[in-house]
């Protein structure tokens, strides 16, 4: 099936011109094409089009996984009230029982938080089987990490003004998978420099190998 994806503004990555007024044409699992819309729907007039307000850009890279889905839990949105909504550390996470299920269940929530910020891809080896398991059932990619970030975690990539090849995964270019984020920002507010005041808390859907997998309601 091909999908078009189309935005006000079009990042496409590794230093390559925006786009306005551009989209990604999607098959399957990968990109087939990336440019203005009205090229990529003269080309592809069968596919299905999904309009976003904003900009998009290739999907990004948390680099705190151990940390974030190990060392932290997320509480149930029904435990809100007696352990708060914020994930948990240190003496509050040592204070909880956290049997491998419980651990499990805090990792798809966040994971959800993640995609909720355009994130793809985590770095860290992750040693909880339940975790481990929680995350590549979601979709959310797992890369190596060589040495320490410097903290303290955060669900933001854009945190700490990492530089644009750290915070991106891959350009956006045909072949390769459809791994993307949008964020509802005014396109004259995203070239990169102004993106870490407001992409990531702006994120309205990120997409890992052509599935949708957030979409902010």
């Amino acid at each position: 099936m091909l999908v078009i994806h189309r935005v006000g503004l079009l990042l496409p990555g590794a230093d390559r011109e925006p786009v306005p007024g551009g989209a990604v044409l999607v098959e399957g699992r990968t990109v087939a094409a990336v440019g203005p819309y009205e090229k990529l729907a003269a080309a592809s007039p069968g596919a299905r089009v999904r309009d976003w307000p904003g900009v998009l850009t290739p999907g990004l890279r948390n680099p705190y996984g151990p940390e974030l889905l190990e060392q932290a839990y997320h509480p149930d949105p029904r435990e809100a009230g007696a352990l708060g909504t914020e994930p948990l550390t240190g003496e509050a996470l040592a204070a909880l029982e956290m049997p491998e299920a419980r651990w499990g269940a805090s990792a798809r929530r966040g994971v959800q938080r993640l995609l909720a910020h355009g994130t793809v891809a985590v770095a860290g080896e992750l040693r909880r089987e339940a975790v481990r398991d929680a995350v590549t059932r979601t979709g959310l990619r797992i890369e190596p990490r060589y040495e320490q970030p410097p903290g303290p975690p955060t669900l933001d990539p854009f945190a700490g003004n990492r530089p644009a090849g750290e915070v991106f995964m891959r350009p956006l270019t045909e072949g390769t998978p459809a791994d993307f984020a949008i964020f509802a920002m005014p396109p004259e507010d995203a070239p990169y420099p102004t993106l870490p005041t407001h992409a990531a808390t702006t994120c309205i859907a990120t997409v890992i190998s052509g599935r949708l997998l957030h979409r902010r309601r």
